[in-house]
Order: C-alpha cells, then structure tokens, then sequence
C-alpha cells in the first residue's frame, strides 16, 4: 500500500506541476500530455500508474513492451521513446501509438514497409539531437528539413511532430535556449506546408527539466524518475 500512495502521490505532484506550468505561460493544460517512463518498472507499478489514471507508457526497447503489453490493460497508450533497431520494427508496429524515435530514412523504410503490411498509418515523430551530444541519437537541426521531406513521401506514415532528448543538466534553466529552439524549428517546418507532415506535437522535456519545456511549447513530456523513483522497488 505504501509503494501504491507513493505512485499515486507522484503522479498527482507531476500533474499539478504541469498546470502550473501551463499556467505561467497561458496555455491550456490539456495541451500537455504526461507520459509515464516505464523502462525497467515491473508490471506491478505500471499497474499501480494505470490505477491512478496514467494511459500513455513510455518504453525504450521493444522486449520491454512485448514483455508487458499482454500484461497490463488494453486501453493503454504504448510510446516508443528510446531508439529504434530496424529489425525490431515488426514486433510493435501494431502495439504503439507512436514512435518517437525516428532518426534515419531507412529507419522510416522499415516502418512504412510493416504498417503496410498491418494496413495501418503509423505516426511519428522525427527525433533531434538538439544538443549535439555524441552519445545521442538524432538529427542535427540542418539536417530536420530535408530528412522530413523525404520521409513524409513514405506510405503508411505519418509525420506528426518532432521529439528531443534534452541534455542532462542540473538546472533547468540550462536547457530552455533548446527548448525554445525546438519549438521555433516546429514552427518554421509548419509553415513550409509540406504534404503528410504537421507539428501538432513536441515531445521534449523529462523529470528534471520538463516545466522549462512546457513553457517553451512542450505537448508531451516524459517523467520516469518523477513517477517511479530513483531504483526498482521490490513489490
């Protein structure tokens, strides 16, 4: 019961920071969207999240979704966050909502190739690395553009956004200038009125930065930490 308060009492603390946030910066709170880091959580605490009304999951490696999806409710929002092997791409292509973590054209091949297969339209979002970090994946921003115009000619997907993995900073403030930066190059790709590409999400911001990114333009954060704690309970 302990462990379940906990959760519980996590998850309500990061959705009032959320509003708060949205507060401070006139937007609507339902225009940002919490989604849970699950990664390495076992089914009994993402269970307790769903119980206290989480429906978007975030994993990063697909053994890790195929493991749990069968597990836990079918009404939950499975988001692919973490990076993306092309020969993985056919155990989920049916199973996520979205990918967030698409870097490569041949990475966006792959998943035209098996939503067609499952006669489904994939969306997805094309991952930045907006901080240049070479343990990251990601586009560079000169590179967003012209891989987005190639990708959004792929069947069976849909470009729905952009994501990025922030660096890891002790203060938030550190990361804002990226924020804002990520939400100005939604801006400029929108107006560039490309066929099968809109900018209605911007997936950035994490447990210790992600109400700089909600005030820069954030619509889908993704708290791990904030949620579940620091190490993997024993329940």
């Amino acid at each position: 019961m302990m462990m379940n308060s906990l959760i519980k009492n996590n998850i309500e603390s990061v959705q009032n920071k959320i509003k708060d946030a949205c507060i401070r910066v006139k937007r609507a709170d339902s225009d940002a969207h919490l989604i849970a880091v699950s990664k390495t959580k076992p089914v009994s605490m993402l269970q307790q999240a769903y119980n206290a009304g989480i429906r978007d999951f975030g994993e990063n490696k697909v053994q890790e979704i195929l493991e749990k999806y069968d597990k836990l409710p079918t009404d939950i929002r499975w988001h692919m966050i973490g990076h993306l092997q092309r020969n993985k791409v056919k155990y989920i292509i049916d199973k996520v909502c979205l990918i967030h973590s698409v870097d490569s054209l041949r990475l966006a091949e792959e998943i035209s190739k098996e939503a067609a297969k499952h006669n489904l339209v994939m969306p997805i979002l094309i991952e930045l690395n907006i901080g240049e970090e070479a343990s990251k994946f990601g586009l560079s921003l000169d590179q967003c553009e012209d891989m987005i115009r190639e990708i959004s000619a792929l069947p069976n997907i849909q470009i729905k956004g952009l994501m990025t993995v922030a660096p890891f900073v002790e203060n938030a403030e550190e990361n804002r200038h990226y924020f804002k930066a990520m939400k100005q190059l939604s801006v400029d790709i929108m107006t560039k009125n490309i066929d099968n590409v809109c900018m209605d999400i911007l997936s950035m911001g994490m447990t210790g930065d992600y109400e700089v990114a909600i005030e820069e333009g954030a619509t889908h954060v993704r708290v791990g930490t904030g949620i579940f704690g620091e190490r993997n309970y024993q329940i």
